[in-house]
């Protein structure tokens, strides 16, 4: 990967292109050993990078093994302000080295004492073919064999902001990641989302679902949605929306909330809500928007098997936050002619966009399990003629996988989901998953033995 200035219009670009997706991985930063929008006291930095993974936001904290990234719009020319400001950032916080770009210049400081010196200095342009000095000042690995040389006479005593901790623990993370995601409507993205999760749970799987699409559908689905009237939504201050709105708090744990009687046993739930259409504008603004599931799912990395992300149908901040953050990707698809011709765009998507963000936080490429045929019809001339011809265009058109579980279209998916119980004079939403349905209605057996077909491909898909 390279750099080109050019790529840069303005800060927020500064902070994606040349230090989210270039600098950091180029130094050995991983995303759990870098944070963005740091709050110390009164003062916010752009990024704080550790050289270690033991350290987490605390107060009197020795600081000296990190990096301070702080970024600036093209516009501006680096001066004696920022320079200013840049040594007020690293006294504050006893941090050894601060980088200074707006992406047409980049600068390192080194902090001697109270005073600031000037250790690296070049062009954007020239960025690509220092990297190797920069490296060797600021990177992770140089940090770490210079402990030695670094001044520690300053402590942190300021009052820090509550944010995330690092995770400490060495145990090798078990925790999957499946996005759900199709940016075709009407393909059944919920149905398989919610009743996957439903089904892996069965299992005995620690399942967490989060629904990071406007229109909430697993959010009602899985019952977090009992409200008739505004006056009582409870979820409109607390989902998804804030939990990628900042940095710090909220977190995950702080955030979720068990399916209301949907499964047995119950699922853990990051709901969405309408809203955040209106939120997006403002997410925007933040590159770290993008990353910020991403990174906190890491705090609960040991606290779920499966981790299942209903998607919305269409490529914006909220898909990219999901898919960025999933290690696999299943692909619901009615195999109609719009549905089929729409694969190639998700396909362009994933490679073009979303494995440049997950390189930059340092994952590995999301993986396809492959497209899954869902809302099925059951009439039998369309299973004899037309769906076989559906599933080759996939496999030898598309040259895509398909996934050999099929999901077929039935009244019981519906029934199950539109369930209600009646409340005084009103009707109350109780929506069951498929196979807790099917223990009271034996017309959903079939279905819910399709997503335990599913839920089993699933399972020995991630195991290879």
């Amino acid at each position: 990967m390279t750099f080109d200035p050019k790529s840069c219009r303005n800060e927020r670009e500064v902070e994606s292109k040349l230090i989210v997706h270039y600098l950091l991985p180029k130094l050995g930063y991983t995303p759990e050993t870098w944070h963005q929008e740091v709050a110390f006291g009164n003062i916010r930095l752009d990024f704080l990078a550790f050289a270690t993974k033991n350290l987490s936001f605390k107060v009197d904290v020795d600081y000296s093994l990190s990096v301070v990234f702080e970024a600036k719009t093209p516009e501006a020319k680096l001066n004696n302000g920022h320079v200013h400001q840049l040594r007020r950032y690293l006294t504050t916080t006893n941090v050894r080295y601060g980088l200074l770009t707006n992406g047409k210049e980049l600068r390192i400081y080194e902090r001697v004492q109270d005073k600031l010196k000037l250790v690296f200095k070049c062009l954007g342009k020239d960025i690509a073919e220092k990297i190797e000095a920069i490296k060797a000042i600021i990177g992770k690995d140089s940090l770490l064999k210079s402990i030695e040389t670094i001044p520690t006479n300053i402590k942190v005593t300021t009052k820090v902001k509550k944010t995330a901790t690092t995770n400490l623990e060495t145990k090798k993370n078990s925790m999957k990641t499946i996005a759900i995601y199709h940016h075709k409507g009407g393909v059944g993205k919920t149905t398989v989302s919610v009743n996957l999760a439903a089904a892996l749970r069965k299992k005995g799987k620690r399942v967490l679902l989060i629904d990071i699409d406007a229109q909430a559908n697993a959010s009602f689905a899985t019952g977090l949605i009992k409200f008739l009237f505004e006056e009582d939504d409870n979820l409109k201050d607390n989902n998804v929306f804030h939990l990628i709105e900042k940095s710090g708090q909220p977190f995950i744990p702080e955030i979720v909330r068990q399916s209301a009687y949907f499964n047995t046993p119950e699922i853990d739930v990051i709901p969405s809500h309408i809203t955040l259409i209106g939120g997006q504008d403002a997410l925007i603004k933040s590159a770290a928007s993008r990353f910020r599931l991403a990174k906190k799912l890491l705090e609960v990395q040991h606290d779920y098997d499966v981790v299942i992300i209903d998607t919305p149908p269409s490529r914006d901040l909220y898909a990219q936050a999901a898919l960025s953050a999933a290690d696999y990707l299943i692909i619901p698809s009615d195999l109609k002619p719009f549905s089929n011709q729409g694969l190639p765009n998700v396909i362009s998507f994933i490679e073009e966009e979303i494995n440049e963000i997950k390189e930059g936080l340092g994952k590995e490429p999301i993986k396809l399990m492959g497209i899954l045929p869902s809302k099925i019809s059951t009439n039998a001339q369309y299973l004899k003629y037309t769906y076989p011809r559906q599933r080759s265009v996939v496999t030898e058109h598309y040259k895509l996988p398909l996934m050999e579980t099929t999901i077929s279209e039935r009244t019981a998916l519906s029934n199950c989901i539109n369930k209600t119980i009646p409340v005084g004079n009103l009707e109350i939403p109780d929506p069951k998953s498929i196979m807790e349905y099917a223990e009271v209605d034996s017309s959903a057996n079939i279905s819910a033995g399709e997503f335990e077909l599913l839920a089993e491909e699933v399972l020995e898909k991630m195991e290879k």
